[in-house]
């Protein structure tokens, strides 16, 4: 038999391996095996695996929130101008900095500017989110510049009701502005149509149907856009057209073969900011060009009464509102001479009786240059015939009477100070022989004469001399004798 070993032998031995056990854990020593009961009591603490467990629940949340992304909603109802440009091109900025599933803009434009829609058209192409254009609501186009923006498009739609087409480029000429020839017609034809035909043939539309739109004027029902592989899908709803789109797939500009499934997606709206809305505000033609003729009264006004500072404060604001809103227009400067010119021929009224020639004639020039100022493709982005005419016949009017008023005032005979005695009827208080005292305009006045002035005679003041007055005699008409 083994001898047993002692309490003190055991006690002793149990406490090395404690402390090689805990210089193990510690690094405060040479690493030694313990015993496999030793190993199996070394666990993890049961806050580290819950501290785990969050971390791990953590990425999963954020993985999810990452992968549900939004569709955002844009809606243009307005022509298409640099404002629109703009404002699409920052909400495909955010939806791809958002790392949104799609963009969806909903149109009712009747056309707009080329160059506009241009830029448009390129932002749309290189967006990295996908882009679907639905023409919405029941009775909405996409009218020139609309249709365009349409098939560029990575999903082209349209509520039931609606209308695309018609865009055919358009120039104005006038008497500011010579007429284009039939070869520039055919370049600016030709240039358009080839833009059609590159956005088009890149979705796999009907080139020569969307072709037509441009060279022939061709405007399209909802029906017929999509019976003729013009657009995809008809929707009613933006919800009925997701459903329709789930689960298909489509090309993109760049050849990538993309898949939404955006039922049921959350959608969130993208409003212009307030300096995007008083820019769309002020790119009106007929708001630029009531500011403009406003601010040149307003003027004319404080250039006649030096020093009022309201009305030049408001001429000047106004003025410069116009001329920022026109400069984001295609402006006829000769249009801008012909306003100028129509208020100089307000101005020559007051000045010769003309009888009211001058200030028919700068009607006539202010009308016509509100008609001319801005050259645009489409009405809605011209001046009105019932804005011109609402502004000019008025302003004409009240042109010429202020001035006619400002240049009878400057005429008449000047009433205070010394200018206002010269002429003026007296009486001798005293004998003027030749210096005496004169009663004249309710005052008393030293005085002097040529000739003597006997008291009670009536004078007429013929000069002022500091505080002293040089008069003659008034003298008594005759009666005739028959």
């Amino acid at each position: 038999m083994k001898p047993s070993r002692s309490f003190a032998s055991r006690f002793f031995a149990s406490r090395a391996d404690s402390v090689l056990l805990h210089r193990a854990r510690v690094g405060t020593g040479a690493l030694a095996r313990p015993s496999r009961a030793k190993l199996g009591r070394c666990l993890w603490p049961q806050q580290l695996w819950i501290r785990c467990a969050v971390c791990w629940f953590a990425v999963l949340f954020l993985f999810a929130a990452f992968c549900s992304a939004d569709v955002l909603r844009i809606a243009v109802n307005d022509a298409i101008q640099p404002v629109t440009a703009e404002f699409i091109g920052r909400a495909l900025d955010l939806a791809a900095a958002n790392h949104d599933q799609a963009v969806l803009i909903e149109i009712n434009t009747p056309g707009g500017l080329v160059d506009s829609t241009r830029e448009i058209i390129e932002k749309i192409e290189s967006s990295p989110v996908p882009v679907i254009v639905y023409v919405a609501p029941t009775g909405s186009r996409a009218g020139s510049a609309g249709i365009f923006i349409l098939e560029a498009a990575d999903v082209a739609a349209m509520a039931p009701g609606t209308n695309a087409g018609a865009a055919h480029p358009v120039l104005l000429f006038g008497p500011i502005a010579a007429k284009p020839d039939d070869e520039m017609n055919r370049k600016i034809e030709n240039d358009a149509a080839a833009l059609m035909r590159s956005v088009v043939a890149k979705r796999g539309r009907n080139v020569e149907l969307a072709e037509s739109a441009v060279r022939e004027s061709k405007s399209f029902t909802d029906q017929e856009a999509l019976d003729k592989k013009l657009i995809e899908y008809i929707a009613p709803s933006e919800q009925d057209l997701f459903h329709q789109l789930s689960g298909k797939s489509f090309k993109r500009f760049n050849g990538a073969t993309v898949t939404l499934s955006l039922a049921d997606q959350p959608v969130r709206d993208y409003h212009m900011t307030l300096k995007q809305r008083i820019l769309s505000y002020l790119m009106d033609p007929n708001v630029a060009f009531i500011l403009l003729a406003i601010g040149a009264l307003a003027l004319y006004a404080e250039f006649n009464h030096p020093g009022a500072v309201i009305p030049g404060t408001v001429g000047v604001v106004f003025i410069l509102l116009a001329a920022f809103a026109l400069n984001l227009l295609p402006v006829r400067f000769a249009a801008i001479a012909m306003i100028i010119g129509a208020f100089a021929l307000f101005a020559a009224e007051a000045k010769f009786a003309s009888h009211g020639v001058l200030t028919t004639g700068g009607i006539v020039l202010l009308t016509l240059g509100g008609l001319f100022l801005v050259d645009a493709p489409i009405p809605e982005m011209r001046v009105h015939l019932v804005t011109a005419l609402a502004v000019s016949i008025p302003l004409g009017l009240i042109t010429a009477f202020l001035m006619s008023i400002a240049v009878r005032a400057r005429r008449n005979k000047v009433v205070t100070g010394e200018q206002g005695l010269i002429g003026e009827i007296g009486i001798a208080q005293s004998t003027l022989a030749p210096a005496g005292k004169v009663f004249v305009h309710g005052e008393l006045w030293d005085a002097v004469s040529t000739v003597p002035i006997p008291a009670g005679e009536r004078i007429v003041v013929r000069q002022v001399d500091g505080l002293t007055l040089r008069v003659d005699p008034v003298l008594a008409t005759k009666p005739v004798v028959a």
